[in-house]
């Protein structure tokens, strides 16, 4: 069994490398696109829009075709979002001894 020391240093580890994460991800942007590239939407990893581009080509559409590409292109850059977020995680508990089924709140 774990020591309870080795287990509280693990712990603070884990959170130093958890912040630093975080503020990485704040920084990172990803780009979600829609009617293969008519329509973009960079997310910063906190999820906040930083830029919606429409392809000018898109004037001429009808308003309600426009609307689904710029959802589409937003549930795109939430999925990517998402991805990256996890793929950033997954490797941070890899060498602490933690329970089997133990689930950390991220």
């Amino acid at each position: 069994m774990t020591d309870l020391n080795d287990l509280m240093k693990q712990a603070k580890l884990m959170q130093e490398q958890m912040q630093k994460a975080q503020e990485k991800l704040a920084e990172t942007e990803v780009t979600g696109e829609s009617g293969a590239g008519l329509v973009k939407v960079t997310m910063s990893g906190k999820f906040e829009v930083k830029n919606v581009s429409l392809d000018s080509t898109l004037k001429d559409e009808d308003q309600v075709l426009v609307e689904d590409l710029i959802a589409a292109a937003v549930n795109d850059a939430v999925r990517r979002v998402n991805d990256n977020n996890k793929n950033q995680f997954a490797g941070m508990t890899s060498g602490f001894n933690l329970p089997e089924g133990f689930k950390l709140p991220f």
